[in-house]
């Protein structure tokens, strides 16, 4: 159809009525061309794709390596002393949480450092973001640690051991402490510490690739379905287990991690069952480092805008406990568990192991998009609030490189931390060279400093990172502001939280995106459905159940169904309409028959004149208005039950001597009507622009009526 499917007749009045005249205008609008066929569009682009110039070969080059865009173009003395400060105090922050989260990723502390380290210097090249910090994350560790712990138990290792065990850098992969209960697979060939390595290490990898495929094939839609509620429940939710995780390293128990549906509670049973056990050197240690540490992050939150850096309170923390460790003799005198030996320097380069690839891989995907998705928004976040544009399929491609690279150096999984990304800004960032600076500073811990953490407690490393949790605990501060201003999403939030801390991480994550979009379905299922009124001196309608003093026209109902009409909803269209307009034409023509029928066998036994009169006059009793109305902005689509529920309620009321007009539908709409033969019923089947246009036509149309039947 060449021209829009509003065609409006003119409604001639007598010449004698000029003040009743009303006549509406035929408008065409000329459709645009159709697309090109799909194999013309994917012909064109694979040309494009395919062809090579160098220009096209320097454009690809500069965009896949973004360093090379901006490092010649480094303004050293603006941007220098920002960004070697930033580094810095990252980095000093950085070493204490490196070894914090290696526990929790079931690792030993070397591993946290090497992969902040080597982070930090692939970002570095690969990203677009000037600001943001990559690295260790909490949730990221929790679910990589619980990978490994269960992999472990397959391989038969014993449980009841402490996670960390002492690594020797002469010989870091020959099996020295404990041997492999069950070696039905194949002979193991490292420890255990050195078989978590390589678990978590194969995680990584194959976390990296689905990352890297994932801006390949251009698929960041998928972080879509992560809404902002459903991230900070998935967080606040992973809090717990991370907590809970670290308890028994704050009472200095030596209880085996609980794992898989129901972590959560069967650890605190565990630490219950367990309590007459626990270490009092360890628990006053704790205590210590909690009243140090609280007040100080508080205050460095309190006067962030005074301090040009934050008090570094975590590595003085961990220095004046080594030291007191150390020199108290804590582990030997009451059994205090310790760090252990941390070596200096690197270990060989390994690749992951292939044969855990199959073990692992559904693992690594809840890992990948938690991962990819937290980088992409906090990069957005902080480029539109500095006024520079990132580039989201690029970060896929550089968090995925800072996973499947450092896989092969013994790193875990890493993404981006809000954190340190806000330290990071506050202190004076202006590029990526200063995560150069912050590698440097772990640098010279990985070759000089690390041994010094031998006699550090483990209960100092969980009370870092229990501090470190207050952000994401917080957020049950905002639930009442949340609630006010929606309550769906404080109910998204409060099920995403209890899934992932009560069920697991993994599981609470998918159950948060499925309750989310059912949420999204459950609105459109019985989406909001008033009748309209008008405002006076204007052509606008509005809702006569939220505004006060709007005026109905006689004759005319305008009814307005507020999300798009498909196969989940069509029904719910049908009888709120109904229910609106209180009519509803299958049981009024219903009722016609029936007095039709009782008329006519009142006939048949010659009943009388007097009871026929009152059946026909039943039949014919009128209903209160000739025309519905049905504004359309807000229908998005149609699909063909749409299309088949407008068909009949159409016809219903044609049945009955009501017409249904149809405004404002948007053009994907009208497309739909007219490839479902929607105006083949008549010509009473019109479209308008407007809901004002439609009531001047119904009225138009009924006054024209009028006269001719007063004639």
């Amino acid at each position: 159809m060449a021209e829009l499917n509003n065609v409006h007749s003119v409604t001639e009045v007598p010449a004698g009525d000029d003040a009743k005249r009303s006549s509406h205008n035929t408008m065409f609008l000329e459709p645009q061309e159709k697309k090109r066929s799909m194999k013309a569009l994917v012909v064109k682009h694979a040309k494009k794709t395919c062809s090579c110039t160098p220009a096209k070969v320097k454009d690809y080059v500069f965009s896949f390596f973004p360093v090379l865009q901006w490092l010649p173009k480094y303004k050293l003395r603006e941007y220098l002393l920002g960004d070697v400060m930033s580094g810095v105090i990252v980095g000093v922050l950085l070493v204490p949480q490196s070894i914090a989260y290696s526990l929790l990723a079931g690792q030993e502390p070397i591993y946290g450092l090497y992969t902040s380290f080597f982070a930090s210097i692939i970002y570095f090249i690969f990203g677009t973001s000037r600001h943001i910090s990559v690295g260790i994350f909490g949730v990221i560790c929790l679910m990589v640690g619980q990978v490994v712990d269960r992999e472990i138990q397959r391989a038969g290792y014993d449980l009841e051991s402490a996670v960390l065990s002492v690594l020797t850098d002469t010989a870091p992969y020959v099996n020295t402490t404990t041997s492999p209960v069950n070696q039905t697979s194949q002979e193991l060939l490292c420890d255990k510490s050195c078989y978590a390595i390589t678990v978590g290490a194969t995680v990584t990898f194959i976390a990296g690739v689905y990352q890297v495929a994932m801006g390949f094939f251009q698929v960041g839609f998928v972080s879509v379905y992560l809404s902002d509620s459903l991230l900070s429940g998935f967080v606040t939710g992973a809090s717990f287990t991370i907590l809970t995780s670290q308890a028994k390293y704050l009472l200095g128990l030596d209880i085996p991690r609980s794992s898989g549906t129901g972590s959560l509670i069967a650890t605190w049973i565990n630490i219950f069952r367990n309590i007459h056990k626990t270490n009092i050197c360890d628990l006053i240690t704790s205590f210590l480092c909690f009243l140090v540490l609280i007040p100080t992050k508080e205050l460095n939150e309190h006067f962030k805008s005074r301090l040009k850096a934050p008090i570094p309170v975590e590595l003085f923390v961990i220095v004046a406990a080594t030291l007191a460790s150390h020199f108290g003799k804590l582990r030997e005198t009451y059994g205090s568990s310790v760090a252990g030996h941390i070596p200096t320097g690197f270990l060989p380069p390994r690749p992951p192991d292939w044969n855990l690839i199959p073990n692992v891989a559904l693992d690594a995907i809840p890992i990948a998009i938690i991962g990819f998705a937290i980088t992409v928004s906090l990069s957005e976040m902080f480029a539109k609030k500095h006024g520079y544009s990132v580039k989201a399929n690029q970060e896929m491609y550089a968090i995925g490189f800072c996973n499947i690279i450092p896989s092969f150096f013994h790193c875990f999984t890493t993404s981006a931390a809000l954190a340190k990304t806000l330290v990071k800004e506050s202190t004076g960032c202006r590029t990526q060279m200063s995560g150069i600076v912050t590698s440097l500073v772990i640098l010279l811990v990985l070759l000089v400093i690390a041994p010094l953490f031998y006699s550090l407690q483990k209960c100092v490393l969980a009370v870092i990172t229990i501090v470190n949790l207050r952000g994401a605990l917080r957020k049950f501060k905002d639930l009442p502001k949340m609630w006010h201003l929606s309550r769906v999403d404080t109910v998204i939030w409060l099920v995403t939280m209890a899934a992932s801390a009560l069920i697991g991480t993994e599981i609470g994550l998918l159950v948060g995106v499925c309750f989310s979009m059912l949420c999204v379905i459950f609105r459109t299922q019985r989406p909001e459905a008033p009748l309209l009124g008008w405002v006076a001196e204007s052509e606008t309608y509005e809702s006569l159940s939220a505004y006060k003093n709007l005026q109905t026209k006689p004759g005319i109902v305008v009814f307005r169904f507020e999300a798009p009409l498909y196969y989940i909803n069509k029904e719910c269209f049908k009888s709120t309409l109904y229910k609106q307009t209180g009519v509803n034409p299958v049981w009024v023509k219903a009722a016609k028959k029936k007095a039709a029928k009782r008329m006519l066998r009142e006939k048949e036994v010659d009943s009388g004149g007097k009871q026929t009169s009152i059946s026909m006059d039943f039949v014919s009793e009128p209903l209160g208005f000739h025309t519905i109305v049905i504004d359309c902005c807000a229908v998005q689509f149609l699909d063909t039950a749409g299309i088949r529920t407008l068909k009949e309620v159409c016809k219903d009321y044609r049945d009955i001597d009501i017409q249904v007009l149809l405004a404002q539908c948007n053009p994907s709409v009208r497309s739909s009507l007219i490839r479902g033969e929607f105006f083949k019923e008549g010509e009473d089947h019109l479209l308008f622009h407007s809901v004002h246009q439609a009531v001047d036509f119904a009225l138009g149309a009924q006054g024209h009526s009028g006269t001719s039947a007063s004639k």
